[in-house]
């Protein structure tokens, strides 16, 4: 459906301000949280909320709220998002503001990744535990188990792998895995249970979720355990983690269903408190899987946090139809 004459001017009187520009070339990148933003633009949260509301109400860009914090992306689809992005691939990537804006984000990226870091070295001799303390890991794991099947499958690929729990879980179903992560305590602790597991097959590689450098149609298990909580673009991560999945394939992301508590952000690095089905759905969607399978694990105590698993696959379908 295309735009009428006065939606095309909204949309441009929208985007057609230097502020409310920048703004979207910034989202253009990554969602950003509402201080994020004022960081990057050096202006006000009011001033900077006033331009987020008029992008919203042309159309331009998604506002979701997220515990304490509100959240804003570009809006994904529709002649709008067309036009926007039209008008950000004519920009001169050297314009000397939005380079020292890109500038400004790297800075913020830069902290982001340091705290996140500091606190994974900090915390990974005992993440279990730490993971332990909100859902039965247990039951998680069963429920695992369960999403994935019996097998075999040819390669396992678990993308932010952290202790290896998962390479140890699954190994009994795969001939061969990989185990990727960004941090190398967290690898170091890996190696060691892999190697108490007796995993002869099974290799963990320094890796970054969002370009693992892996071939298209990698691996035919590919799992993202309790790692889209941390990340600033999780529908990216989504996309590359389906990429890697061949036909036939199967993708599992275990992670938190939305919650509140804010003290995970603070204490923790959670960016994102939690994800729904809807927006699972549709990235998983967008990642080139149809057909979604969720199941949740409520917690075992009353401010406890809901643990989801969505299950995609691919090519199972027109494999069954085949036959």
């Amino acid at each position: 459906m295309r735009l009428s004459a006065d939606q095309a001017v909204e949309v441009l009187r929208a985007a057609g301000e230097p502020t409310r520009l920048r703004i979207l070339a910034l989202l253009a990148r990554e969602e950003l949280a509402v201080l994020e933003l004022c960081r990057v633009l050096d202006q006000s949260q009011p001033r900077v909320s006033r331009h987020l509301k008029l992008l919203a109400e042309a159309g331009l860009v998604e506002r979701f709220p997220d515990g304490a914090w509100v959240f804003y992306r570009l809006t994904a689809a529709g002649q709008a998002a067309e036009l926007v992005a039209e008008t950000l691939a004519r920009i001169d990537p050297a314009d000397p503001v939005l380079a020292r804006d890109a500038d400004q984000l790297a800075q913020v990226r830069s902290e982001r990744a340091a705290d996140a870091a500091e606190y994974f070295a900090r915390n990974a001799a005992r993440w279990d535990e730490i993971r332990s303390l909100y859902v039965a890991e247990s039951d998680v794991e069963q429920a695992i188990l369960q999403a994935a099947g019996p097998g075999p499958f040819k390669r396992l690929i678990d993308l932010g792998s952290g202790t290896g729990r998962m390479l140890t879980l699954l190994a009994p179903r795969v001939e061969q895995a990989l185990g990727l992560d960004l941090s190398q305590q967290m690898l170091n602790i890996a190696r060691n249970h892999v190697a108490q597991a007796g995993l002869e097959r099974c290799e963990l590689r320094h890796g970054d979720i969002f370009g693992t450098r892996l071939p298209d149609a990698s691996a035919d298990l590919v799992v993202v355990h309790q790692v889209l909580h941390y990340l600033a673009d999780p529908a990216a991560a989504v996309r590359e983690a389906g990429r890697i999945v061949a036909e036939p394939g199967k993708l599992i992301i275990v992670d938190f269903a939305p919650h509140g508590l804010e003290f995970l952000r603070e204490q923790h690095q959670h960016r994102r408190l939690g994800f729904s089905d809807t927006e699972m759905k549709r990235w998983l969607g967008e990642a080139g899987f149809p057909s979604i399978q969720t199941s949740a694990l409520p917690p075992a105590q009353k401010e406890g946090l809901t643990v989801k698993i969505w299950t995609a696959e691919r090519g199972r379908d027109r494999q069954r139809s085949a036959a």
